[in-house]
């Protein structure tokens, strides 16, 4: 997988399409991300102490790692991603402008 934690990135299909946001969580094993503000489910918490409400809460879930294409951020347009790899040392690179991610 090619995303990292950290990196920004545009949803291009699903209920999402079009919004960016930021990976705080990579799942590489099950090829899934979690993006913050994207893909939010609401929980329903019960009261922990007595006087105090319950709350609904909105969590973020995962989803395909497919469905987002990072933002290159020395073009900050969406692009793919490659690698180059020289002796010692392998970095991504933006496939439209050439530059390290």
């Amino acid at each position: 997988m090619k995303l990292k934690k950290g990196d920004n990135v545009l949803v291009i299909s699903g209920k999402d399409r079009g919004r960016k946001g930021k990976i705080i969580e990579a799942l590489p094993g099950e090829g899934k991300i979690v993006v913050e503000g994207i893909n939010i489910h609401k929980k329903h918490r019960r009261a922990k102490r007595q006087g105090q409400k319950g709350e609904v809460i909105g969590i973020a879930s995962p989803i395909a790692a497919s469905n987002v294409k990072l933002v290159c951020p020395k073009c900050v347009q969406s692009a793919r991603i490659g690698y180059r790899v020289i002796p010692e040392k392998k970095y991504r690179v933006c496939k439209q402008c050439g530059e390290e991610v």
